[in-house]
């Protein structure tokens, strides 16, 4: 049975939320402030916690700092409970190690949908650390093992908060995908995402969609005849133009100039 601990302080919200993780077949433990919170975390090890911010004797950026710091709950994933997210707020969660933010108030099924994601994501990224070789993480194209964070022939960086978040861009960039789909993927909000992948890589999702979709474009311009409308939609563009003005805008020229422009230089 999974564990979730929830540290809240206002005592109807508290019980709001242990009733709904009980029903659904959670182990629930609450706690109404940041020093009952760590030490129910360090008695029970949940699976994960659940931790408002701003709580009276301490507060969850405290709590978050003190579980990261101690060795037997350094990795349980926590998601921040706030009423205001701010972009301080969210790098300074990321900082701590922060796994996502839920807005108050929200809907039972929000945060239900929340910790559900997240447990999925964590396990997801523990069984692939203990299997390298998953097949889950081959490309569903090719049957291959896509470009990861620690390869040295992909443009992402090597960022291990990061290596989900690449993954499945490598997997998808061909699909109509943004960046609530990656999101959604990786177990993370949008917004806390967005400030994640800014944070560290300088990058937004969208620009590093854009830049794997113009490495594979490239690629078939230099050595396929395909038309810019077919090259266009097997990189994720059902628009040729708006994948043409996107092109242009990453070379200076347009995909047609930047052909030739190869051509000529290869018969030289």
């Amino acid at each position: 049975m999974r564990t979730v601990l929830v540290i809240e302080d206002e005592l109807q919200t508290r019980n709001v939320f242990l009733k709904c993780l009980t029903f659904e077949g959670f182990q629930a433990y609450g706690a109404s402030n940041g020093n009952e919170g760590i030490q129910l975390a360090q008695e029970h090890q949940p699976d994960l916690v659940v931790c408002d911010i701003m709580m009276p004797d301490m507060d969850g950026y405290s709590v978050l700092s003190t579980l990261r710091n101690a060795q037997t709950t350094a990795a349980i994933p926590l998601i921040f409970l706030t009423a205001k997210v701010t972009m301080a707020d969210l790098r300074r969660g990321m900082e701590l190690g922060a796994d996502d933010y839920l807005t108050k108030p929200c809907t039972v099924e929000q945060f239900l949908s929340a910790i559900t994601t997240r447990l999925k994501r964590h396990e997801a990224i523990r069984a692939a650390a203990q299997s390298p070789q998953n097949p889950d993480f081959q490309d569903s194209d090719t049957g291959t093992q896509p470009l990861d964070a620690s390869n040295s022939d992909t443009i992402f960086p090597d960022c291990p908060k990061l290596a989900s978040v690449f993954q499945f861009i490598e997997r998808h960039y061909r699909d109509s995908i943004n960046l609530s789909d990656v999101a959604q993927a990786a177990g993370y909000s949008p917004a806390y995402l967005t400030n994640l992948v800014q944070a560290e890589t300088g990058l937004s999702i969208k620009r590093w969609i854009i830049e794997r979709r113009m490495i594979q474009a490239r690629r078939l311009l230099k050595h396929s005849n395909q038309s810019i409308r077919q090259i266009a939609e097997q990189v994720g563009y059902s628009d040729a133009g708006y994948f043409a003005r996107q092109f242009r805008q990453s070379h200076s020229v347009s995909p047609q100039i930047w052909r030739k422009q190869f051509a000529t230089k290869a018969t030289r």
